[in-house]
C-alpha cells in the first residue's frame, strides 16, 4: 500500500471552516490537493484558499438535523463524493453553572455534541458506499478531560463528543474511520483576549512544550488522520495540547524566579 498525504481527487467538508482553526484546516487540505467545502451561518468576506484554489461555501446551521443533511447532500452534489468530514464547529463563552439558563445549556450541547452527529450521520451514508470509504474527524477539547471553571455545559458536551467518536468508530468500521483530536490552548485572534496582557507568555509557561498551539498544529493532525498513513487508526483520541499543563501543585511548590 502506498501511504500518501496527497488528497487530489478527494472531497473534504470542514464545519466552521470560515474562520479560526477551521479556516486553517480548510487551507491545509486545499494545499494538499483536495476539493474543500466549508459551512457557516454567515458567508465570510474571505474564504480559505491555497495554490490558486478556493473552498466552496455552503450556508448551514448544523444544529438543525435537516440543515446538516442538506449540507452533506449539497457537498456531494458539488463534488460527486465526500471523503473527509472535519467536525470543527463548536465553542462556548464561559458561564456560571449556578445561574446559567437552560436555553444556554441546550445551545452549547446542540453545537458541540448534537451538530457533529447530525453531520456525521449523512456523511457516513455517503462514505460507506464509496470503495475508498471515508474519514470523520471530531475536533474536541482538553475540557473533556480536565474541566475549567465556567465550562460545565461545554465540558460535558465535549466529553460526550469523545465517547460518541468511539461509539461511531465501533459501528461504522471498517469503511468509515472516526477519530478525535483533543485540542489544548490555541492561539487565535478570537481567543487572544483571554490569555492576558502579555499575549499568553505567562500561560505558555505552564505548557510543557513552552508555547500554545497554532491552528496549523491541529490542521496537520487532521491531514494525518484523514490520510492513508492512518488507514488502521479509528476510535483514537490524539492529544494536540503540547503535553497538557504542568500541575498547579508543582508550580506552587517551586521557588519564585526573579
Amino acid at each position: 500500500m502506498n501511504a500518501t498525504i496527497d488528497f487530489g481527487g478527494r472531497a473534504v467538508l470542514v464545519t466552521g471552516g470560515t474562520k479560526g482553526i477551521g479556516f486553517v484546516i480548510a487551507e491545509r487540505f486545499l494545499a494538499a490537493g483536495a476539493e474543500v467545502a466549508v459551512c457557516g451561518r454567515n458567508e465570510p468576506d474571505v474564504l480559505p484558499a491555497a495554490d490558486g484554489r478556493t473552498a466552496r461555501y455552503f450556508p448551514a446551521d448544523i444544529r438543525d438535523a435537516a440543515a446538516a443533511a442538506a449540507l452533506v447532500e449539497g457537498v456531494v452534489a458539488e463534488f460527486g463524493r465526500l471523503d473527509v468530514l472535519v467536525n470543527n464547529a463548536g465553542g462556548s463563552p464561559d458561564a456560571d453553572a449556578a445561574t446559567v439558563s437552560p436555553r444556554f445549556v441546550e445551545r452549547i450541547v446542540d453545537l458541540n455534541l448534537l451538530a457533529p452527529f447530525y453531520v456525521a450521520q449523512p456523511a457516513n451514508k455517503v462514505m460507506r458506499e464509496q470503495e475508498s470509504g471515508g474519514s470523520i474527524i471530531n475536533i474536541g477539547s482538553v475540557s473533556a478531560h480536565d474541566p475549567q471553571p465556567g465550562t460545565a455545559a461545554y465540558s460535558a458536551a465535549k466529553a460526550g463528543l469523545l465517547v460518541l467518536t468511539r461509539a461511531l468508530a465501533l459501528e461504522w468500521s471498517p469503511k468509515v474511520r472516526v477519530n478525535h483530536i483533543t485540542t489544548g490552548l490555541i492561539r487565535t485572534e478570537a481567543a487572544a483576549h483571554i490569555y492576558g496582557p502579555d499575549e499568553g507568555a505567562s500561560v505558555a509557561k505552564v505548557i510543557p512544550m513552552g508555547r500554545m498551539a497554532a491552528p496549523g498544529d491541529v490542521a496537520d493532525t487532521c491531514l494525518y488522520l484523514a490520510s492513508d498513513l492512518a488507514s488502521y487508526v479509528t476510535g483514537a483520541d490524539i492529544a494536540v495540547h503540547g503535553g497538557g499543563e504542568i500541575p498547579a501543585r508543582y508550580l506552587a511548590a517551586r521557588p519564585a524566579t526573579p
